[in-house]
């Protein structure tokens, strides 16, 4: 059975990952509030059923996550948390997949007292253009 969601801020990424490990996209749309927002690419922002959408492309791939807080700042009932997270391995269709980042993502303590994001920017410290920039 699945930990329940989160009730202390830094504990939002390892609810997320061990949802996203079991691959049960209706158990990662949780650990979202409604009204939330995904980033999947800088610029571009989802909010709810493209939310969904977008972690089920990442879900499809048949990987686990792993996550590591590095920095959770909280004021009240909002929490900021800097995470480095990386995807590794052979997706179901045999490709090597190698996909991390460093997400710069915003938590909500809800009126039920457990945390879930309002802000997920799982590449939040990358460039627009990926740091491939040349002058």
């Amino acid at each position: 059975m699945m930990q329940q969601l989160a009730e202390r801020p830094e504990d939002v990424p390892a609810v997320f990952a061990e949802r996203f490990n079991h691959g049960d996209a209706e158990a990662v749309a949780e650990v979202y509030e409604s009204g939330a927002v995904f980033v999947p690419e800088p610029g571009s922002a989802l909010t709810g059923q493209q939310i969904d959408a977008a972690n089920g492309r990442f879900l499809a791939l048949g990987l686990p996550i792993a996550v590591r807080p590095r920095h959770v700042y909280t004021t009240g009932d909002l929490a900021l948390l800097i995470v480095d997270w990386v995807i590794d391995g052979t997706s179901r269709d045999g490709r090597p997949v190698h996909i991390q980042g460093t997400a710069t993502d915003v938590a909500r303590r809800g009126q039920d007292g457990y945390w879930r994001y309002a802000i997920d920017n799982p590449f939040g410290v990358r460039t627009e253009t990926g740091g491939q920039e040349s002058h």
